[in-house]
């Protein structure tokens, strides 16, 4: 029976990791150089925070597709371009990432501490 717990322990550990550790091929830049890359044309900026949230305060290049749209709107964008991600600090931008890879997208970037490191 114990080892039951182990078990459960394990995985949980496994799955709290799992969540921080970056996703493979995906960029992680900061606001200060995010900064450097907004006037590239050659880019997608997409921020994944409600449509609130980006109502409050947003990046104008940026186009609002909420996390929980993402997977649905993912055809809008273009596989042939960089798709950059931001959210409030950086965890839904890097599940966003997570999910864009999984969609087929190969060239992804997540911007650490997202809109709250934004100065």
């Amino acid at each position: 029976m114990e080892y039951i717990n182990y078990i459960i322990m394990g995985l949980f550990l496994f799955l709290i990791v799992n969540r921080f550790i970056p996703t493979k091929g995906v960029r992680n830049i900061s606001t200060t150089e995010l900064k450097n890359e907004l006037k590239d044309k050659n880019k997608q900026f997409v921020d994944v925070r409600t449509p609130g949230e980006y109502k409050g305060n947003h990046i104008k290049e940026f186009k609002n597709i909420p996390l929980h749209q993402l997977a649905q709107k993912a055809p809008e964008l273009s596989k042939d371009k960089e798709v950059v991600v931001i959210c409030q600090s950086g965890m839904r931008s890097q599940k966003a990432s997570k999910q864009l890879k999984k969609l087929g997208f190969t060239n992804v970037t997540n911007v650490k501490g997202g809109m709250s490191a934004w100065f």
